[in-house]
């Protein structure tokens, strides 16, 4: 059956809905996830309630951020390996671009008073913004401060705890940890069937750092940002981990202010939160940075999608994969919770960055329709206020 008989839309309008959603799409993977499920499913009628669960399913499960994954299988759903590319790149260009028009800015003003006055604010508000995402992942993927959700799935909080304390003891991000709680979440709640068997149990812009980048950078950072696309499970927010120990801790790439304001270029665009690595490889590599950082990021789970994709249905229902990644997501937020605290230690230094940061936890618990940018914004206008007034 051809493809215009299964269809209702054309190729071109499912891409220029998604370039709307990547320039235009705030507040993050989980709003991003709604919107597409409220146009594509409820109001077009492009997509199917079971087409669409099959993709954020994939999502869930394979490695990857979240809306960027399902954004190429929803792709993929109708018009297979070009719905899956054009449909990716119209979702993340926009935001990509906006990210390094901020990084071209970044490196122009920097060391302006003004421009270091709004990220006084703006870093203390993403602090608050990243610790109550962390407890929406914990209380999503692991379950609830209950006793019975502890009793029910004390082996996912024990990995949750341990990465926690892994995570701020040695201050970097632990690959083994997750693969290992993976694997034994995976043979302790359904082991596969062959365990079961064998065991019993450029110039214009050189003044900007534009073109300015080595080869050998280029290819540790080609290198990095695919391992870390590889690990991202659920949400975007889940590689930061990565990002901190590495870029700052391991490589000395950037500085700890200069990380915290690449996390809040992400909050302060649309577009999936992932495209920070965008902002982070131009930092580093000028404009061939930040495509590689961006591209190697995000390869991974477009070639998953493309490669699982054909199969998922059959891959879903597998148990022992669940448990695979019900471990490995445990551990993984159990980092994010661990990086939150050792950003959080650098970051609030003062009373007035506590302050912000406290008020931005509590605007997101008591405020529902309140989105991040808002609070970034607002969190930007206060530290400029503050630093002129001291």
């Amino acid at each position: 059956m051809t493809v215009e008989l299964k269809v209702s839309y054309t190729l071109r309008q499912l891409v220029f809905y998604f370039l709307k959603l990547g320039y235009a799409g705030f507040g993050g993977p989980v709003a991003l996830v709604g919107y597409m499920h409220r146009d594509l499913v409820e109001n077009r009628k492009w997509i199917s309630e079971e087409e669409y669960k099959e993709g954020l399913a994939l999502a869930q499960l394979a490695p990857g951020p979240l809306a960027a994954q399902l954004s190429m299988y929803l792709g993929y759903v109708h018009y297979r390996f070009i719905g899956a590319t054009l449909v990716s790149l119209a979702f993340v260009m926009p935001s990509f671009l906006m990210v390094v028009a901020i990084g071209i800015a970044y490196k122009m003003f920097g060391g302006l008073p003004w421009m270091r006055a709004v990220f006084y604010g703006v870093g203390a508000a993403v602090i608050g913004i990243i610790a109550m995402s962390s407890y929406k992942l914990t209380t999503k993927s692991i379950g609830k401060f209950r006793f019975e959700s502890i009793r029910k799935n004390w082996l996912l909080w024990l990995f949750f705890l341990i990465a926690i304390a892994v995570t701020i003891v040695t201050r970097s991000e632990q690959i083994l940890l997750f693969v290992g709680a993976g694997v034994l979440y995976m043979i302790i709640r359904a082991p596969p069937k062959w365990i079961a068997r064998n065991s019993s149990g450029l110039f214009l812009f050189a003044g900007i750092g534009f073109w300015q980048f080595e080869t050998s950078t280029l290819v540790k950072i080609a290198l990095f940002f695919t391992k870390a696309g590889a690990f991202v499970f659920g949400s975007g927010l889940a590689i930061i981990p990565f990002l901190h120990s590495s870029v700052v801790n391991e490589f000395h790439w950037l500085n700890e202010k200069q990380f915290l304001d690449a996390v809040a270029v992400a909050m302060i665009t649309p577009g999936p939160v992932v495209i920070t690595v965008g902002f982070i490889g131009y930092l580093i590599a000028g404009f061939p940075g930040a495509c590689v950082a961006a591209l190697a990021t995000f390869l991974p789970c477009y070639l998953i999608t493309l490669v699982t994709a054909p199969y998922f249905k059959k891959i879903a229902k597998n148990l022992s994969i669940k448990a695979f990644v019900d471990g490995i997501t445990a551990a993984v937020i159990g980092a994010l919770v661990g990086a939150v605290v050792i950003i959080g230690i650098r970051s609030i230094i003062d009373i007035p960055t506590a302050l912000i940061a406290i008020a931005s936890v509590l605007a997101l618990i008591f405020l529902k329709k309140i989105k991040e940018p808002y609070i970034i914004i607002l969190s930007a206008i206060i530290g400029l206020t503050l630093k002129l007034l001291v």
